[in-house]
């Protein structure tokens, strides 16, 4: 919060931090089981730290964009607080409300970035952002894939610029962490087997097979880097990265530590050693016992399944 209060003041002078005061204060409350009506933060991938990392992020790169850009493009106070809170419950979608039938988080992935526009609607308004709601609700949608871009409603160019900086700064800030291997193998996986990401079931006898494992996931790294996110940050968010660098002197240490990870990784993959990754990075979750316990829901997940191996379809 300290953080971003100072980078705030670089992107809009003079204006009032009390609105992003209070958002980070109830992220806190939502993401530790204290906000009414939710159970909590119980993603081991997509925990608290990732959200706070993702917002240093969008806060590094709005304050790098209010220096590059023409005073006619700039975004506004209103617009960059509505950009910081869209970045602090960009994952809301994926905690529980009391009483859901869920055991995890993790299994709203498929939807979680609609749940977290609906979060955001009935948030908004409580902190003096009720005229933002509309392009929240949008905006928010540039961190996922459940809406093509095209078929956003944002006819404001600004707003979309919000939208490019929030979708980069998700993608930096989880690429560049320097156990972004680790958490991959360790964490995303097991939230992909309970999104049924991992394996789909296509029928009765039938599983379609995307990760077979942790490690397997971490093999199709490097291709989701050239195929998919190298493509959303140069095209689709309009090479917003270079935001960054005013800050930086010129540089952008997250691409620098995307390309350092993904190179470490190749050559873990050349020389068959992903059992060299051996961080264990803490978990911020409400969880007392996070790893063991969503590792335990993985595994009979995974068993519940009970496929035989012929009748898996690998891709």
């Amino acid at each position: 919060r300290e953080a971003v209060d100072e980078l705030f003041e670089l992107a809009c002078p003079g204006a009032s931090f009390d609105s992003l005061w209070m958002a980070f204060h109830d992220f806190r409350r939502l993401f530790r089981g204290q906000f009414d009506g939710y159970v909590g933060c119980d993603t081991l991938y997509h925990d608290q730290q990732h959200s706070l990392d993702v917002t240093l992020a969008m806060a590094r790169l709005l304050a790098g964009y209010q220096q590059s850009c023409a005073v006619a493009d700039r975004l506004g106070v209103e617009r960059t607080v509505m950009g910081l809170v869209c970045a602090l419950f960009h994952d809301s979608g994926y905690i529980r409300r009391t009483g859901e039938r869920h055991h995890n988080g993790a299994e709203l992935t498929s939807c979680h970035i609609a749940r977290g526009a609906e979060f955001l609607g009935s948030y908004l308004p409580r902190i003096g952002l009720g005229a933002s709601v509309a392009v929240a609700r949008q905006v928010v949608h540039f961190t996922g894939y459940e809406i093509p871009f095209n078929d956003l409603e944002l006819d404001d160019p600004r707003d979309s610029a919000v939208g490019h900086l929030l979708g980069t700064a998700d993608m930096l800030a989880q690429m560049a962490d320097r156990c972004y291997l680790e958490k991959c193998r360790d964490r995303l996986y097991g939230e992909f087997v309970l999104a049924g990401v991992a394996v789909e079931l296509k029928g009765p006898r039938e599983r379609l097979v995307r990760y077979a494992s942790g490690d397997d996931l971490l093999r199709q790294t490097p291709g989701f880097w050239e195929d998919s996110a190298r493509a959303r940050l140069e095209q689709s968010f309009n090479r917003a990265y270079r935001y960054m660098e005013p800050l930086f002197n010129g540089q952008n240490p997250y691409m620098v530590a995307i390309e350092q990870n993904l190179a470490y990784l190749r050559q873990l993959l050349e020389a068959n050693r992903l059992d060299a990754l051996r961080r264990r990075p803490p978990v911020f979750t409400v969880l007392p016992n996070p790893i063991k316990s969503v590792g335990a829901l993985v595994s009979r997940h995974l068993a519940n399944l009970d496929a035989p191996a012929s009748s898996l379809t690998l891709n």
